[in-house]
């Protein structure tokens, strides 16, 4: 673990990873259970599992800790009932035992009661991952003497030197009382406030390099949570104070959250970052301590630098709301913005190349980018030429996209309906180092009406800065400057996939990792996309000469890297041996593509290619996989079991088998006779796609335009009530369908 010089916290949250001795405080609500009366095992134990997980990763961990109350209430309690139920079995008989009442415990009691019990169980707890642990109990007194603080500071040091896990916490055996009004369900509880100042003491004291303050709620809010509009606060900085509103407290304890704001801005000062999060929440307990430590956004993030752009959170506020004002607009207006984009993106080409040399550049030096991804960074005039006409043509498809009726019906007299076109809402489009996408998906978001979050690769960086504030250029014709938003901050693919609230659609343009592990991440939020593309193309005994060496070479070498390239060759039997067969292999050579063989081909070869480690491999690549059949269906069968449900072809000259292997194959994309790149939304006259889908609902195959939108129903009535229908009312269904004869809503005709 890198080391950082104390005195200055952690600016960003990816740098806790640096962070080497941590203090973990755990309030009263995360150690005890929701009856206040004993521990909370399961929680405390996936804690101390975290803990002793950084500790052996080479930190220096220590634990501030509540409990010890709470625990020797249940103590307490249990010997205290077992004697009354003695006296009483003695004196009154057994039938007397319902009556008892639960004894009211002095909370200093609980704690001398509880103390020995709190630490035997971390002890057994920490045991289990071969971490020592010591117990330091304290109170405020011992930091306001010098000699005591002193004698502290060495008794921690020398622990953490010796690799143990010093557990601290208060002395609530003999605290001064607590304030008046402190009561709770009649248990005095010693005030959490105590514990939140001792453990920014401590840190700071320490020289800790970070402070997890654990309790029961999810961070900072900037005001009380549960409100109408209440937003957890992700990154708070000391200046900030006046736009927070506090709440209630906690529910134990009585500091609550202004007491913590304040304990961490005092740790802040002195050095140590800060972040308070929710230990109670059974979804994320398991890893809350190690997320905050990996940097991930949980709860807040309490930072001295306040960076000079917006959050993504406002950034996306702002394209949400710029994002109904561009749906908004006329569609000749959205028109005009894709049109003036595509114009820009000539006129300004020599910026846009340049940035774009700046990124070539620096990827080639750096030598860890794969060739396939240096040619998707690289840009041409050509390429920026073809992506203009491609902006034109969505251009034209905007004219009657949002808005557009698509069925009217006429429920009774005077009581329409109408299902329209309407824009999703906010989409997030992450794409690795392939700059084109940003205006190909800007424009699709614009002629659809969507607010848009663009994440692009850092290997783009430069290109997409030029393209994006063009894009903003053109935007700014009609005042949804906001509508396109670039996020530029070190926000991490994970913590945006989390913003189920602001966020109605992902849509992934990269690898199938980066697809896959955005599918993980995305809770709550659609993912429109595939994370393989394993192609393939089936050559039948019927098939045309010619046509299979065109095909499969187009498929296979016009764009290896594409995710329509074909990946897998499935070739019937009867081929085998035969002046076509050697045809298809003399042409590969030619094309330098690398043959892997299927277990079946393999087996009919005195000498193989090198055998296929998988038959559900996408190559991405001048390679192959190679197998045999035995017939159409088996190549169905096949498909169905290896391959990834994007595009698969079949080349054949019998109409009858062709019909059925399109019929059967149940995949986005399924062609006869065709090369697998026809796959695309440039080629199926979309315009350009924002990507290619296998799901099962919505879109699926190329998306263009069409699958950025969703419907809603618009009723228009003249005082009607669902009564007027009942069996006593005086009015009757008709549901009519009635003609569409206008294209957008609101320009009906007269029926």
């Amino acid at each position: 673990v890198k080391e950082k010089a104390h005195g200055s916290s952690f600016a960003h949250r990816g740098e806790l990873r640096q962070a080497k001795r941590i203090v973990v405080k755990l309030g009263s609500a995360v150690v005890t259970r929701g009856d206040e009366c004993g521990l909370a095992l399961g929680r405390l134990a996936s804690i101390v599992e975290q803990v002793a997980m950084l500790q052996n990763q080479g930190r220096e961990m220590m634990i501030v800790t509540s409990g010890a109350v709470a625990f020797g209430k249940q103590r307490l309690r249990h010997e205290i009932l077992l004697s009354q139920s003695v006296r009483q079995a003695l004196h009154s008989g057994h039938n007397q035992l319902k009556d008892m009442s639960l004894p009211v415990l002095e909370a200093r009691a609980c704690a001398a009661a509880g103390q020995s019990g709190l630490m035997a169980l971390y002890e057994a707890m920490f045991t289990q991952y071969s971490t020592c642990t010591a117990q330091v109990l304290v109170t405020n007194l011992d930091f306001y003497d010098d000699q005591k603080r002193q004698n502290l500071n060495s008794t921690l040091q020398e622990l953490l030197r010796m690799n143990i896990v010093p557990i601290i916490n208060t002395n609530d055996a003999v605290v001064p009382p607590p304030e008046p009004n402190s009561d709770l369900q009649g248990v005095n509880v010693i005030s959490i406030k105590d514990n939140d100042s001792l453990a920014a003491r401590l840190a700071v004291e320490m020289k800790a390099d970070l402070l997890i303050a654990l309790s029961d709620v999810e961070g900072l809010y900037n005001s009380p949570p549960g409100t109408d509009d209440a937003k957890l606060i992700d990154i708070f900085y000391p200046g900030d104070q006046q736009s927070i509103t506090y709440g209630t407290k906690s529910r134990v304890g009585i500091g609550g959250m202004e007491a913590k704001v304040k304990a961490a801005l005092w740790a802040l000062q002195g050095g140590t970052s800060v972040v308070i999060a929710n230990g109670t929440n059974p979804k994320v307990t398991g890893h809350v301590i190690t997320d905050i430590v990996e940097g991930k956004k949980v709860g807040t993030f309490f930072s001295e630098i306040k960076p000079a752009g917006p959050s993504v959170e406002q950034q996306t506020e702002m394209a949400r709301n710029a994002g109904r004002t561009l749906a908004s607009l006329h569609p000749d207006q959205r028109s005009e913005i894709i049109c003036h984009l595509a114009d820009l993106l000539t006129e300004r080409k020599e910026d846009i190349l340049a940035a774009n040399k700046t990124d070539m550049d620096l990827a080639v030096s750096a030598g860890h980018l794969p060739s396939a991804m240096i040619k998707r960074l690289s840009l041409s005039p050509a390429k920026l030429n073809s992506l203009a006409i491609g902006l034109r043509q969505i251009a034209v498809s905007a004219q009657d996209s949002v808005g557009r009726v698509l069925r009217r019906t006429r429920v009774a007299h005077h009581l329409e309906l109408e299902q329209i076109t309407v824009p999703i809402g906010v989409l997030l489009v992450i794409f690795e180092a392939r700059p084109d996408c940003l205006p190909q998906v800007s424009a699709l978001s614009i002629a659809s009406g969507n607010a848009l979050l663009l994440k692009g690769g850092k290997e783009a960086s430069n290109t997409n800065r030029v393209l994006h504030q063009l894009t903003q250029e053109a935007l700014s014709l009609h005042g949804v400057t906001q509508a396109v938003q670039l996020v530029s901050t070190r926000e991490e693919v994970e913590d945006l996939c989390r913003l189920d609230k602001m966020i109605d659609l992902i849509i992934p343009r990269g690898s199938s990792q980066l697809v896959r592990d955005i599918q993980r991440a995305a809770k709550g939020i659609p993912v429109l996309g595939h994370s393989e593309g394993i192609c393939h193309v089936y050559v039948d005994a019927d098939a045309s000469v010619d046509k299979v060496i065109k095909i499969v070479r187009d498929s296979k070498c016009d764009y290896p890297a594409a995710c329509n390239a074909m990946e897998t060759l499935l070739i019937h039997r009867d081929i085998l041996r035969t002046p076509l067969f050697d045809q298809i292999i003399d042409m590969l050579r030619t094309e330098r593509v690398k043959i892997h063989a299927g277990p079946r081909f393999a087996s009919y070869l005195t000498f193989s290619p090198s055998e296929a480690k998988s038959l559900r491999t996408e190559y991405g690549d001048l390679e192959c996989c190679m197998e045999v059949v035995d017939s159409m269906q088996e190549a169905v069968d096949h498909i169905h079991k290896y391959g990834s449900s994007h595009t698969d072809v079949i080349i054949t000259e019998c109409e009858e088998t062709a019909e059925q292997f399109l019929q059967q194959l149940d995949s986005a994309c399924v062609f006869w006779n065709a090369s697998s790149r026809f796959a695309d939304g440039y080629r199926f006259g979309l315009g350009a796609e924002v990507g290619i889908s296998t799901a099962r609902i919505h879109a699926r195959g190329p998306v263009g335009l069409e699958g950025l939108l969703t419907t809603k129903w618009v009723l228009r009535g003249d005082g009607h009530t669902a009564a007027d229908f009942s069996e006593h009312g005086n009015m009757k269904y008709l549901h009519e369908n009635l003609p569409v004869r206008q294209s957008l809503a609101g320009q009906r005709d007269s029926n």
